[in-house]
């Protein structure tokens, strides 16, 4: 009979042990991942895969990513076609009403009330889950929102005589500081709104008005008359009173972080970057957008949601375990910590273990949270030209930034334009 030595007997039950752990890794689900704007968004998701990887170990997800929300749905549309889409999909809210009413999306509702029959016992509520409710169906899960705010340089506002303490409430306090920013010289612009990539930041114009992009049975636009026309003077005055440059969005945070931009308005999902890019340079501040109507005002809710995309079972369940960590109140946390998006789960909101702590001690990140009264969601246009009504607003924009044309002459043609894009009714 063979006798086995000591060493080779203690180490037995590892080598019996390696197969097995090679079949469980070769059995591994493996599921892929899209999101867009990893500039803004890598650092959440890489931390929430490694939690998620902690807890999940016989998952493997491998992530897609795209420059922007635009191109993330131009990419589904396409993989649609082929059947190629990735397992989960997180897109634009804007955009998962399209996707909802091609059957590329999935109903998350049924799927929720397998884990509990109220979703907000989750951290889901109405308000949450309205977000990305689309086609009458649960289309997504919300994972980060945002709402547009003013960034400035509080080193700047000084040398203007402003207060950065008692920065202006309304718009032509902020146009009056912008342009004494502006005549400082040296290369100094007095401010950069974020008008070009989509439209959600002139929806906070218009929705600011009180204004809305289509009437209410989105038969024809809406935002032709008063509201959208004092939106786009709005823009107007910000290029010739303010001395806005025409810059593209990159160029105009480098801009900002080297010191030569007195206010940035633009999403909070920024605030950690452009914190970061700032570093030293100067004195950094945040506050919300200016009120326009206090009454009737309100702020588009920017952000991405989970969209489930995967058809066969396993992918499936697995792309669902990560939807749900990714939305839950711990990714949530982890979310927020690494962007400045706002939480989309109502526990990670409410208890003060996940970001009690977190705003009282950075904050920048407060501005947004104070807006959410009056935050509604960003709005998608129905039928399947929604990328280019997008795309037809952004270029009209541009021929006012650009001084190619007024106001005047930009809105009824704009107006005209998206009408030919909507779906024909009946």
């Amino acid at each position: 009979m063979t006798q086995l030595s000591r060493r080779a007997a203690l180490a037995l039950p590892a080598a019996l042990a390696l197969p097995a752990l090679a079949r469980a890794q070769s059995a591994a689900t493996e599921i892929t991942v899209h999101y867009a704007q990893p500039n803004i968004y890598k650092e959440s998701y890489d931390a929430i895969l490694a939690g998620f990887n902690k807890r999940e170990p016989g998952i493997r997800v491998n992530f897609v990513t795209t420059p922007n929300y635009e191109e993330g749905a131009q990419l589904l549309l396409r993989q649609a076609a082929t059947n190629q889409l990735p397992d989960l999909s997180y897109q634009g809210f804007n955009r998962l009403r399209m996707f909802a009413e091609r059957g590329v999306a999935q109903d998350l509702l049924p799927l929720l009330k397998q884990e509990a029959a109220d979703p907000a016992t989750l951290g889901y509520s109405e308000n949450l889950l309205k977000l990305a409710y689309f086609g009458n169906m649960q289309a997504g899960l919300a994972y980060a929102a945002s709402n547009p705010i003013c960034y400035y340089n509080a080193d700047l506002v000084k040398r203007a005589g402003g207060d950065p303490d008692n920065f202006p409430k309304d718009w032509d306090g902020v146009l009056a500081l912008a342009a004494k920013i502006d005549a400082l010289g040296d290369g100094v612009d007095g401010l950069w709104y974020t008008w070009n990539g989509d439209d959600w930041m002139f929806s906070a114009l218009l929705f600011g008005h009180g204004g809305r992009m289509l009437n209410e049975n989105e038969t024809d636009v809406a935002f032709a008359g008063p509201e959208g026309m004092a939106s786009l003077k709005l823009l107007e005055r910000m290029v010739k009173q303010a001395g806005m440059p025409n810059l593209t969005a990159v160029a105009a945070r480098q801009a900002f972080a080297a010191g030569k931009i007195g206010m940035l308005f633009q999403t909070t999902a920024l605030v950690r970057g452009t914190a970061a890019a700032v570093g030293n340079n100067f004195v950094l501040r945040t506050t919300g957008m200016p009120v326009i109507d206090a009454e009737r005002g309100r702020l588009p809710t920017g952000g991405a949601a989970g969209m489930l995309t995967a058809k066969d079972p396993a992918k499936r369940a697995a792309a669902m375990k990560f939807l749900r960590y990714s939305t839950g109140p711990e990714g949530q946390a982890m979310m927020v910590k690494a962007s400045g998006y706002l939480p989309c789960n109502q526990i990670a909101i409410d208890d003060p273990q996940y970001l009690g702590e977190f705003y009282r001690e950075n904050p920048l990140f407060v501005a947004s949270v104070k807006q959410l009264p009056i935050s509604i969601p960003w709005y998608a246009f129905p039928g399947t030209n929604s990328v280019r009504v997008t795309q037809t607003m952004v270029d009209n924009m541009a021929r006012i930034v650009e001084s190619r044309a007024t106001p005047e002459q930009v809105l009824p043609e704009m107006a005209a334009e998206i009408r030919r894009l909507l779906p024909r009714r009946s």
